[in-house]
């Protein structure tokens, strides 16, 4: 909801204000269970009411088996909208109760369009680092400045220089290295990179082993990002770890 924009209850914005709590990266059992008891009561107009949720993949476990008993035996005049870019993400149970509808993706050139209207100066590396996601890209783009820091990134890791990522937050280096690691396996199997510039990246490309324990450390270390490790010392040691993977040889 702080990333949208959108008003918090006074409760949760006041533990957020007195750091009680922290934002959460997933949608809540709480928040769920609120949106079901809401949907439950009659609208004094008499019209159908709307539950929004987005984005739809965040919701763990007990929060999707929540909403999916209300999905099975719906209220009457209430309709739940569950907004997302990976589908493949819900619960099955929980599409197998809905309705799909695909939205078309803008076309590169709408995208770039986009991005270069209103004062926002996002070039195109940013757009090809987040993946062709232009709020992902307006976010990394203020958050990390310069996209030559970007284009510089692969060659950093391998020389296991931190220095690129000492402000960064471990989620946006792990991001990094995500994508990074992504785009070498793409290359291995004769694939074009998604996310950084064929110039950019180091050469010669690793071997498949090393990159596939690559990706499965960066995704176990994914897991306990919100831990509350220092940041630069993690950083430093994903620097050393990829450094290692990607000095492999072939």
């Amino acid at each position: 909801m702080l990333e949208q924009g959108w008003p918090l209850s006074e409760k949760a914005q006041a533990e957020i204000d007195e750091k009680r709590r922290k934002p959460s990266r997933e949608i809540r059992v709480e928040a769920m269970r609120e949106a079901v008891d809401f949907s439950q009561l009659t609208s004094t107009r008499g019209g159908y009411k709307l539950v929004l949720i987005y984005p739809a993949e965040r919701m763990n476990h007990v929060t999707a088996n929540t909403l999916l008993k209300t999905l099975e035996e719906p209220p009457g005049a209430v309709r739940f909208i569950l907004a997302t870019e990976a589908v493949h993400q819900l619960l099955p149970t929980l599409r197998s109760r809905c309705q799909a509808h695909g939205m078309a993706w803008p076309t590169a050139q709408e995208l770039q369009q986009w991005l270069s209207g209103d004062g926002r100066d996002v070039g195109p590396k940013w757009l090809k680092a987040s993946g062709d996601r232009p709020m992902s890209a307006v976010r990394m783009a203020a958050s990390q400045g310069d996209s030559k820091v970007w284009a510089n990134l692969p060659q950093a890791m391998r020389g296991g220089d931190a220095s690129l990522i000492t402000a960064w937050h471990p989620r946006q280096t792990l991001d990094a290295l995500q994508k990074l690691c992504y785009d070498l396996m793409a290359l291995h199997w004769g694939g074009e990179p998604r996310f950084f510039d064929m110039q950019d990246l180091p050469t010669p490309v690793p071997g498949m082993r090393a990159l596939s324990d690559w990706f499965q450390a960066l995704t176990k270390a994914v897991s306990t990002v919100e831990h509350p490790y220092q940041a630069g010392l993690m950083n430093e040691w994903l620097s050393a770890q990829a450094a290692q993977a990607l000095k492999s040889i072939p």
